[in-house]
């Protein structure tokens, strides 16, 4: 069984592309820029299940179209209407990838470390629909706490442990 701690985030399915099966996906970030994955994890009806990807193309920037094997028509692509969709974390990593190739949304479930403020909480989201990206984490006390999602206050990042380690600038509690 696929857990949310296993994966991430990387979209939502809208509704069938045409009448073959295809389905039209909002992107949260350009995953399949990085390379081609054999399958994608979908939240059905609370659960993460995998479906094996036949075919992915861009319709626009933040727009993929989808089809996945056994899936073909319409009908049966309706079945995604909203589904949120995630990446499983062990296809994201490669050799080749560097820090800065990784997407804001690889850290949800990541437990946020600073250096001064020790451990902040647990990312739940991440808000990108602004200019200036937000971590929303939940504290252990059950607080939702934002802070901003920049380069330039990450430390380094233990992904096996899941940890993000950071150095917020003094007074961001305040």
């Amino acid at each position: 069984m696929i857990t949310r701690e296993e994966v991430f985030n990387i979209g939502r399915f809208v509704k069938p592309h045409g009448v073959k099966g295809e389905i039209a996906l909002n992107l949260r970030n350009d995953v399949f820029s990085q390379g081609e994955y054999p399958y994608l994890v979908c939240d059905i009806d609370g659960i993460l299940v995998p479906f094996f990807v036949s075919s992915f193309r861009y319709k626009a920037s933040s727009t993929g179209l989808v089809r996945f094997e056994g899936v073909e028509d319409e009908k049966q692509a309706h079945r995604f209407d909203g589904v949120e969709v995630y990446l499983h974390r062990s296809l994201f990593k490669g050799e080749e990838m560097d820090e800065e190739d990784y997407s804001w949304n690889f850290f949800v479930g990541f437990r946020v470390v600073d250096a001064k403020y020790g451990e902040i909480g647990v990312i739940d989201d991440v808000d990108d629909d602004t200019a200036n990206v937000l971590f929303i984490i939940n504290s252990a006390e059950g607080e939702e706490i934002l802070i901003p999602a920049a380069e330039e206050l990450i430390a380094g990042f233990d992904e096996e442990a899941q940890v993000l380690h950071t150095q917020l600038p003094e007074g961001l509690f305040d």
